[in-house]
């Protein structure tokens, strides 16, 4: 392209800043950033977002966060795609109280945060096992007109079930039903996973067979746990007869 006198532009470096961080190449992506900008390219906020959003997939934080400042310091104002990527990449490095900062930030520089940038700071939370605080954190956004959606709810019944909660658990995940939200597979995995390890089997059942009642077809982890639950208690006739629909639907 040089070599023809074609000088790329803007789309061009973004593409090629994109694809390295794509592989996890983030220092030759940093490289095509610094070389734009030195060939009279100016780095827009897409360039800083897709940089700093490989820098916080990779956990590489403080870079980041340099990142960050050095944008605002040439006068490009981020985004909410900037700050989620950032809030993500702390939640996800332990970073909770950074994250938070960032999202009062938000407020105040005119950028409201949104359902994904909640759901990061939730998971975080719920990991963290402050579940009480994630609830908290649910109805805080409810309360704003931030409608949750089923990602964030998986994400709320997985903390609850691993806290030990199934009870709560369980209130909202038939909330969930009569509000007619379309639990897909992987919430009621984490449900019959909750039943499991508190030794309710009767109850991981049930609601083995309500998910097929209600159209949603059991994956090969739901069949796993509920057939290990049903070795654990010597049900193994009952195990056996789900191992073979496991054979019969190629799950095994």
């Amino acid at each position: 392209m040089m070599k023809n006198d074609i000088k790329p532009g803007i789309v061009t470096y973004n593409c090629l800043i994109y694809g390295y961080c794509l592989v996890n190449e983030v220092n030759r992506a940093k490289s095509i950033l610094n070389i734009m900008a030195q060939r009279g390219v100016a780095p827009n906020v897409w360039s800083y977002n897709i940089m700093i959003n490989g820098l916080c997939k990779i956990k590489m934080m403080d870079e980041a966060m340099n990142l960050f400042k050095e944008m605002q310091s040439r006068k490009i104002v981020p985004g909410v795609v900037t700050y989620n990527s950032l809030i993500d990449g702390l939640c996800k490095s332990g970073r909770i109280t950074y994250a938070l900062e960032l999202v009062c930030e938000m407020h105040d520089r005119g950028q409201p945060p949104n359902i994904y940038t909640y759901s990061s700071i939730l998971d975080a939370l719920c990991k963290s096992h402050d579940v009480d605080k994630a609830i908290a954190l649910l109805k805080k956004f409810k309360d704003l007109g931030i409608q949750p959606d089923m990602c964030t709810y998986s994400i709320l019944l997985n903390g609850l079930c691993k806290s030990g909660r199934i009870k709560d658990s369980q209130k909202i995940f038939e909330y969930l039903l009569v509000k007619g939200y379309n639990l897909d597979v992987y919430a009621y995995t984490i449900m019959i996973q909750g039943f499991c390890n508190k030794g309710l089997l009767d109850e991981a059942l049930d609601l083995f067979s309500k998910m097929k009642d209600n159209g949603c077809i059991p994956d090969a982890l739901t069949y796993e746990i509920v057939i290990h639950s049903l070795f654990e208690k010597y049900e193994n006739e009952k195990a056996e007869k789900l191992l073979r629909e496991m054979i019969v639907r190629g799950l095994l």
